[in-house]
């Protein structure tokens, strides 16, 4: 048997703090490259047919598979066996925050015997799958002039051209092309192994918003590359599709999502949207048909997400499946799940291709999750539906400026996977208490229907605005049978009116903060812990004006940049954050020196939001009677479903002798052959294998910390392993920095 790679380096520290020079930025150990080249020139002599050996055994994509089904088949874990598994080993990635402000939402790969995956502040590392021992390490804010980025990451992309393996990651506003065996950068990639995704958009985008968190598809040499941008009152960066040659970093194609002039959908929008508008992004990532040369891209809803009375429109190619020849960009088909969308209704999660059955005929599909809780299923050549779409009427808007289209579509097949009404008759009733307190601010609330329309009293927005469906999508098996967690929890949407001068200018620091800020954060500047938003009350006896205006500048964490305010601007921001508010610069004014922007990227837009706001009741519970989170089990031939269980619990309302009532939950299902269907993504830090079948529970155990990510499984010299990221910090949970692999007992 041939060594592994971890093997030969096993005399070597392969860890920070051994004393030893790294001889190249970000790379961990010094003589792993030149053991590796000894190690390539004995492997590559190895037949192709060898190569084949390991199929089926790996995780060598983002959700599994090109084809994003999330399946294994793998059967040594089964239903017998499962009760048995243990832990094999615990990896630490020794970077979490300690203002339990980070996350791990990676869905790790395996390719022979080595796992990829990315730490709490994105350094990319491998390590020995077996045994979870790190081999090398990547930091890509090596050489920044601040060792930090913007958004979370999950996961990598491995691309191989004979011995030619490569890693493509993303963090901040760069992809990265990284040597697999080595952790060294790919030099002739782009520039010294990195692209900026800010270059290459067709607009100066240079002081906005771009970074990618979701791994990108591959098909031959190319790469389809996620991205997210602003969605905010602020400009936005457009959310066009590109492609990227893996081997160079140049840009091939573009797609753009909000047509330009000439171009199919244009007329959907004002004549000079494509110029100012941004968003209709793909953030959620991609699904590829290999064999028909079709990359499949959910996009997500144009800026500003709740008022789009500067967009006046159906607003092609938001909120829509776009099916994209692969070689070249080109439309093939489309299908759009909102029009003119004032609720952030993106697309969550990358579609599933499988296979159905009708009649006695077999259809390739696409089945498209949302975070509104449905399910649509299209012919995945020609997009036609497989079940009927019913385009229904929805209610009108009454802010100032606004125009909502009159219909929405809604598939009649397979029911929600979310309950669509939060009515009188749901609110909570785990105490007397709660159900008194929701029902005062119930009443005093739009009355909720799918659909209705942003406002200053406060919309229900049901499932909420992370779902229904979210970014850890679902599963499906060869039989056409689908698996996908829900969420249940009602929030509250509610608008504000912008003051301004005359000039169409906040009308001081607290109205800048309201416009920019306050979406997250929140007026009261108390932040959303459950976002991993922190609070701004007493920021001033942590910070000074330097770093505050850093931070504005730069980002951190899930905060984005907001270099697109003028100095003045952002000095107005800093000195309303430190409690010492001062009046906007009169000098900046739109055509004035100092904006640096066309006109003014504040202008125009009359409402903001008080932020994304649970409604939860006085003890931490979501308004709305359980379930709060379910995984469901939909058959795809037919649109029925074949079971649908709560999934996690809280342990308090447990000992009440509630039952389990599931938890508000985020990542994503596995499915293996072995009748299994493993999740973790649940608020009481557990994972759980559910019978494939039945929906039973068959074992769960705990985690160091949540497990808000999709897990992998794969075999290494005959053992099979379920891993899952062990990142916490969603929820008001604490974050955590471990990878954590179980398997079954050595025979």
């Amino acid at each position: 048997m041939l060594p592994t790679v971890s093997k030969l380096l096993s005399p070597f520290p392969t860890r920070e703090g051994t004393g030893h020079r790294r001889p190249w930025p970000g790379v961990s150990n010094p003589i792993a490259p030149f053991v590796v080249a000894l190690y390539l020139a004995f492997t590559t002599a190895i037949p192709a047919a060898a190569a084949s050996l390991g199929a089926g055994r790996d995780w060598p994509t983002y959700h599994g598979d090109p084809a994003g089904t999330q399946y294994s088949p793998l059967t040594q874990i089964n239903q017998e066996n499962v009760s048995q598994l243990e832990v094999a080993w615990t990896y630490q990635a020794s970077d979490a925050r300690t203002n339990n402000l980070s996350q791990i939402q990676c869905n790790p790969l395996v390719i022979d015997g080595v796992l990829y995956g990315t730490s709490p502040r994105l350094k990319l590392f491998a390590l020995e799958a077996r045994t979870g021992r790190e081999l090398w390490r990547f930091d890509p804010f090596a050489q920044a002039d601040h060792a930090d980025a913007a958004g979370v990451n999950r996961g990598v992309v491995f691309w191989q051209d004979g011995p030619d393996r490569r890693i493509l990651f993303t963090a901040s506003h760069y992809l990265h092309a990284v040597d697999a065996r080595t952790g060294r950068p790919i030099e002739s990639f782009g520039q010294q192994g990195r692209v900026d995704i800010k270059e290459g958009l067709g607009r100066d985008v240079s002081r906005l918003s771009v970074v990618s968190t979701t791994p990108g598809a591959v098909f031959q040499n190319l790469l389809f590359l996620p991205m997210r941008v602003g969605e905010g009152p602020g400009p936005a960066a457009p959310g066009h599709i590109r492609a990227y040659d893996i081997r160079t970093g140049k840009q091939v194609w573009r797609f753009h999502t909000i047509p330009h002039p000439g171009e199919h959908g244009y007329d959907t929008w004002p004549p000079d949207a494509w110029e100012h508008i941004g968003g209709a992004n793909c953030w959620a990532g991609m699904s590829v048909d290999l064999g028909r040369g079709i990359v499949f891209v959910p996009t997500g809803s144009a800026a500003f997400d709740f008022w789009g009375g500067n967009r006046i429109g159906q607003n092609l190619f938001a909120n829509c499946l776009l099916a994209l020849d692969a070689r070249t960009g080109r439309r093939l088909w489309h299908f759009q799940f909102v029009h003119h969308d004032l609720w952030d209704r993106d697309l969550p999660a990358p579609p599933d291709l499988l296979t159905v059955h009708r009649d006695g005929q077999r259809i390739d599909a696409v089945a498209q999750v949302t975070k509104s809780g449905h399910v649509f299923v299209f012919n995945r050549e020609t997009g036609e539906p497989l079940f009927p779409i019913e385009e229904r009427p929805v209610p009108p808007s009454d802010l100032q400026g606004e125009s909502a289209w009159p219909t929405q579509p809604f598939p009649v097949q397979p029911a929600p996977f979310a309950r669509q009404l939060f009515t009188h008759a749901d609110i909570t009733d785990i105490s007397p208490e709660a159900h008194r307190e929701v029902l005062d601010r119930f009443v005093k609330l739009r009355p909720h229907t799918p659909f209705m329309p942003p406002s200053r009293e406060g919309t229900i927005i049901f499932p909420g605005f992370d779902g229904g469906a979210e970014w850890g999508g679902a599963a499906v098996d060869p039989t056409g049978v689908l698996y996908v967690n829900g969420n249940e929890m009602p929030w509250i949407l509610t608008m504000v009116e912008l003051k301004r001068e005359a000039h169409g200018l906040p009308a001081s620091g607290q109205a800048l903060f309201a416009q920019v800020c306050a979406p997250c954060h929140g007026l009261n500047r108390e932040g959303n812990t459950a976002q991993n938003i922190p609070s701004l009350v007493g920021v001033e006896q942590r910070l000074k004006t330097d770093d505050v205006l850093t931070l504005i500048e730069q980002g951190k964490g899930v905060m984005p940049s907001f270099a697109f305010l003028s100095d003045a601007q952002k000095q107005a921001l800093a000195d309303l954050v430190l409690a010492r508010e001062i009046q906007p610069d009169p000098r900046n004014q739109p055509g004035r020196a100092g904006t640096e922007l066309p006109g003014d990227a504040l202008g125009g837009i009359p409402y903001t939001m008080t932020g994304y706001n649970r409604w939860l009741d006085t003890n931490g519970y979501p308004a709305v009677k359980p379930p709060w989170g379910t995984l469901n089990a939909i058959d795809l031939n037919t649109g029925q479903y074949k079971w649908r269980v709560p999934l996690g619990e809280f342990p308090a309302l447990t000992a009440r002798g509630i039952p389990p009532t599931g938890t508000e939950n985020y990542g994503g299902p596995i499915v293996t052959a072995g009748g299994l269907v493993f999740i973790a993504a649940t608020k009481d830090e557990q994972i759980r294998a559910f019978d494939r079948e039945t929906g039973n529970l068959l074992w769960q155990a705990p985690l160091p910390a949540g497990g808000y990510a999709t897990p992998a499984t794969y075999e290494v010299e005959g053992r099979q392993y379920v891993v899952i990221a062990c990142g916490g910090g969603k929820m008001g949970t604490p974050s955590g920095d471990a990878y954590v692999a179980f398997a079954l007992p050595h025979q």
